[in-house]
């Protein structure tokens, strides 16, 4: 592989704006994040290859092209030619149009159908796609549907290589610029001209700093009005990955200015004017505050923030019909059928599942929490009464409906999105259809999602919410689960309890002595571990070789698991040699090392792979989080196939930026999942993520194993640290003022 950079190249001044042009043999070295390419081009009257640096944007084999530029003497590979600017030139000859076509350039045509076309249709062959491309069904193995994809592919490449052209030096995959075509067809170059910065809010992929760049170079001064807008919806976005639903205007102030590097005046005419267009809410300081304290939100997390706390209270005040047969009965008969005697705490649950209209069900491992549904749904369904169950996540619903025999769905699935309708069928005007609603694993659930399913859950029925509030809060803005409990507005039943048979888990035993900031069990008194073991390792490298050693050979040996479907690991953090950007590429190495390989988004994806889902893609219902494996590569048709628990999805290969490999991935993607195995590394170089609830909720993904890496030092200060980092959240305050009066304090079960 060549390793070039600038400084190694000396010019000689052989030739300076010069100009040659050849069909392009061979990519020798291609840079997918900037573009830098080593090839290799046969231009006519030379005998030798000739070798070409720098930028290409999307260039195959078999391609003509016109470069611009010099001649330089490298000190190791010898003379080549530097490129400054090039454009495409048509294949002129039978050959180059075959391997043009044959390098998976178009979608739906690849080595075998090239030589197929060229075979017809000869030099005319580029003339009939563009033209005629009645004619290819004069090909064998042709039809109407290929035909169409191969027409829609050649339009689609052409556009894409215009705006790669324009976005020369601007840092734009080829994926992005193809989603750039897809979201404005042919006016992309104009919207990118006018306003650059409405990719960073309408291209998945494309942040602030890259449009900022592009705008820049368009000549966008930098202390300009749109320039301030966009930074400040910017950041705004940034916070609320950070769990923030709203942001202090003094605090929104001081970040927009140390990102934009612009005069403070400038940023608050920045959040005037977009106020005043409604992409953002500024609302009166809370308790009569300063004009820093205001609450700053983008328009959609205030509407649905005050709408996901009207909603409730409206439920929670609503009448309903009471349940004609005596609830001790029905509890009574419900523990027969399910062959299970309650315990008090339980039975407590139970009826106050009965008697109130929304109820919150909160408690750690081997607390009965399934239980408890299971009981629930049973008293129900032998009154007569529907029931509904549903969890944020795929693999919680199916691990609830194995645990209760009773189908659940994923919420997104049970509000039924539509993506014809770009949003959710069930709402106030179609409401859910069922007499109880059970939601579990609340804590997962942010404040748009919590909104959406409140505006469906009919003011009649009955609403029960389970789930860990010690667990680390949503992936997306909001801490929904703690600002229900922490209203006193929404009945609470708290399980303590842990149950004989959970009790002998040293995974359930060590979860909640860390809970109340006691240090692990390591190892019982006399004997070996039964499923928690802890290894102590202070250097990373040395974590890193275990991490890889305990999932590819001790953990498959020892208790017979698969190291891919069974074993997670979950990381602190993604930097670092032990953070799971590097335990992916090692882990890859050692449990997946021959799958066929396919490079983009600056990264390898072998079939094979353990991979994730991280955005929510309505049309091919999977969702943030999701895992599943990728089953084929298919480079003739442009497409990735992943396999999410038999439910196998095709991926164009623009879209792939949308996965990632998942052998190690973050505490926070592992909510609502339960895996046979889960591996941690704990380091002090993790310090800024080691926090109690973190670890917690991190050993409460593991099912029969949990395996701590790292040093005692880090397990201390992760225990130590009880102070989750504040997220702002105004669900709680709206509660209260919605339902004046109705206090009411959490029932410990």
């Amino acid at each position: 592989m060549y390793d070039m950079h600038d400084g190694d190249s000396i010019d000689f001044g052989e030739q300076t704006g010069a100009e040659i042009e050849g069909q392009l043999e061979r990519v020798t070295y291609r840079n997918d994040e900037n573009h830098y390419t080593i090839a290799r081009l046969k231009v006519q009257g030379q005998r030798d290859l000739v070798t070409i640096v720098g930028s290409l944007y999307a260039v195959s084999p078999g391609e003509m092209l016109r470069i611009q530029g010099r001649w330089e003497h490298h000190q190791k590979y010898g003379r080549q030619f530097k490129i400054s600017s090039y454009e495409t030139v048509v294949p002129a000859t039978v050959k180059g149009i075959e391997r043009y076509l044959g390098s998976g350039l178009i979608k739906g045509i690849g080595p075998v159908m090239a030589k197929r076309l060229v075979e017809k249709f000869g030099k005319e062959t580029l003339a009939v796609i563009e033209s005629g491309a009645g004619r290819l069904a004069e090909v064998e193995g042709i039809g109407g549907k290929r035909i169409e994809m191969i027409t829609k592919a050649w339009a689609e490449q052409k556009e894409v290589r215009n705006l790669m052209l324009f976005l020369q030096g601007h840092d734009v995959s080829v994926s992005h610029a193809v989603k750039i075509y897809r979201q404005y067809g042919k006016d992309a170059i104009r919207i990118v001209r006018d306003n650059p910065y409405r990719l960073s809010s309408e291209i998945f992929g494309i942040g602030f700093l890259t449009a900022d760049k592009i705008a820049e170079k368009l000549g966008i001064a930098r202390d300009s009005l749109m320039r301030a807008e966009a930074g400040v919806l910017y950041v705004l976005g940034q916070l609320a990955t950070e769990g923030h639903v709203y942001y202090p205007a003094g605090l929104l102030k001081d970040a927009c200015r140390s990102i934009l590097n612009v005069d403070p005046d400038l940023v608050g005419r920045a959040i005037e004017k977009i106020a005043a267009e409604k992409m953002i809410v500024v609302e009166n300081a809370p308790g009569g505050g300063s004009e820093a304290d205001r609450p700053v939100y983008l328009a959609e997390f205030l509407q649905a923030e005050r709408e996901a706390a009207n909603h409730l209270a409206e439920v929670l005040v609503a009448g309903r019909q009471r349940l004609t047969i005596d609830p001790a009965r029905l509890i009574d008969e419900a523990q027969k059928e399910m062959g299970i005697v309650l315990a008090p705490a339980q039975i407590k649950a139970v009826t106050e599942a009965i008697d109130r209209k929304v109820l919150v069900i909160t408690g750690g491992p081997g607390t009965g929490k399934t239980t408890i549904i299971r009981a629930i749904i049973g008293v129900y369904g032998k009154s007569g009464r529907s029931v509904l169950l549903a969890a944020p996540t795929g693999r919680a619903a199916k691990r609830l409906s194995e645990a209760t025999a009773h189908e659940a769905r994923t919420i997104h699935r049970l509000l039924e999105f539509s993506p014809k309708q770009g949003g959710f069928r069930r709402n106030s005007d179609f409401p859910l259809a069922a007499d109880l609603i059970v939601i579990d694993e609340i804590s997962m659930i942010d404040t748009v999602l919590m909104h959406h399913l409140m505006k469906a859950v009919p003011t009649g029925a009955t609403l029960i919410l389970v789930g860990d509030a010690d667990q680390l809060p949503s992936v997306g803005a909001g801490n929904v689960l703690s600002d229900l409990i922490g209203s006193l507005r929404i009945p609470t039943v708290k399980l303590d309890e842990i149950f004989r048979q959970s009790g002998e888990s040293l995974i359930v035993v060590n979860a909640h002595r860390i809970n109340r900031g006691d240090f692990p069990l390591l190892s019982p008194a006399g004997e070996m571990p039964r499923d928690f073991y802890f290894i102590e390792l202070a250097d990373p490298e040395e974590v890193c070789a275990m991490i890889v050693d305990v999932c590819g050979r001790k953990i498959p040996e020892k208790f017979g698991l698969d190291p891919i479907r069974d074993i997670q690991v979950l990381a602190p953090m993604h930097r670092g040699t032990a953070g799971a950007t590097n335990l992916n590429i090692e882990l890859q190495k050692r449990l997946n090392p021959s799958g066929e390989e396919l490079l983009r988004a600056g990264r390898s994806f072998l079939t094979g792979d353990k991979v994730m889902q991280i955005r929510n893609n309505y049309d091919k219902e999977v969702y943030n989080g999701d895992i599943g494996r990728i089953v084929s590569i298919d480079r003739e048709n442009q497409e990735l196939t992943v396999d999410y628990d038999g439910r196998p999805m095709r991926y164009d290969f623009a879209d792939i930026d949308e996965l990632v490999p998942a052998y190690a991935v973050s505490v926070h993607k592992s909510q609502g999942s339960e895996y046979p195995a889960v591996v941690m590394p704990l380091l002090t170089q993790h310090y800024m993520m080691l926090q109690r609830n973190l670890l917690y909720t991190a050993i409460t993904r593991g099912k029969k194993l949990v395996v701590l890496i790292g040093t005692k030092k880090a397990l201390g200060i992760a225990i130590r640290n009880d102070r989750p980092k504040m997220r702002y959240t105004r669900l709680k305050e709206r509660l209260q003022a919605a339902l004046p009066g109705r206090e009411v304090r959490s029932t410990p079960a």
